[in-house]
């Protein structure tokens, strides 16, 4: 009982604050770029799952291109995946990506692999910077706008990469700095897991917002990771009712076809996202090769449609 209350209430509390925007009627493309956290993609199907049982009469693209191993930065350590191939650098992709899902609003979600899972260092800090600015001014000149999304946690507990974590916390300062600095529009999601996590480990020693369909790495979020993710995004967006929900589905409860909907979002998404990623072309090895896009696109809107009628 008391762990509850402890978690409704830290829920509520850490969002209270976070700034927001109202959701543009007028976007039909959302897209979502980062590395293997985004292409898991359980936060993104969150997102669009809320935005679909709660605002059935507006019409939302909600497109997956994350990346395993990305970077932003360019940078990759010696002997990455065993020294198979070098991290994947978004620089060799965005312009295809770009022109191909001519997107109304783009999430950016970088800096967990940018640091290379060592201490801080000035050097891989100014490539990082380097890199998001670079985004930042690709995307504008293509007519959209960036929302820039702080890295999520490292669990040094879980990961063992002691000073991982400052060297986020240092990632995630920059960006949110860059809101006041240059204008930016930001999402701080590192900070709500990490006040989430240290708050939870209070009470249980082991608790662990990471390992969700990978070995346990410190990285990877878990379910609840993910949904922290999430609301931070729609909260930004001015969806003020997720504040005390503990869970997507918590989240989507009082509509009558809410699980069913869930079902149908994940589904699409998951074959929608290789689909997209294959048509743009990428150098990361061992990725799923999608369905061809207008396939793709086709088998979507049939799902769609199943959406609609149960969103009547």
């Amino acid at each position: 009982m008391k762990r509850n209350f402890l978690l409704l209430f830290l829920i509520t509390v850490q969002y209270a604050a976070v700034a927001n925007a109202s959701i543009d009627t007028g976007v039909q493309k959302i897209l979502f770029l980062g590395n293997s956290i985004t292409y898991a993609g359980n936060y993104i199907t969150d997102v669009e799952v809320y935005l679909l049982t709660h605002h059935p009469d507006k019409k939302f693209e909600i497109i997956n291109m994350g990346l395993p191993s990305e970077t932003v930065s360019g940078l990759s350590e010696e002997g990455h995946a065993d020294g198979k191939f070098p991290r994947p650098d978004l620089h060799e992709r965005l312009d295809r990506v770009l022109a191909l899902t001519h997107p109304d609003i783009v999430y950016a979600c970088y800096g967990m692999n940018d640091g290379i899972y060592l201490p801080f260092e000035e050097t891989r800090f100014q490539k990082f910077k380097e890199g998001i600015n670079w985004l930042h001014d690709k995307v504008i000149r293509s007519g959209a706008k960036i929302i820039h999304v702080t890295p999520p946690l490292y669990d040094e507990l879980k990961g063992k990469k002691i000073g991982y974590a400052n060297t986020l916390d240092k990632y995630a300062d920059w960006i949110i700095g860059q809101n006041k600095r240059a204008g930016w529009s930001v999402v701080d999601l590192h900070y709500p897991m990490k006040k989430f996590l240290e708050a939870h480990r209070k009470v249980d020693a082991e608790f662990k917002l990471t390992g969700f369909a990978f070995a346990e790495d410190g990285i990877h979020p878990n379910e609840t990771g993910h949904w922290i993710m999430a609301k931070s995004i729609l909260l930004y967006m001015g969806e003020k009712d997720v504040a005390d929900k503990m869970d997507i589905r918590s989240a989507v409860a009082a509509h009558s076809n809410g699980e069913k909907i869930f079902q149908l979002a994940a589904q699409r998404q998951l074959f929608m996202k290789d689909a997209w990623l294959t048509a743009a072309g990428h150098t990361r090895p061992g990725m799923k090769k999608g369905i061809p896009l207008a396939e793709a696109i086709m088998k979507a809107k049939e799902i769609g449609i199943q959406i609609e009628l149960l969103n009547r």
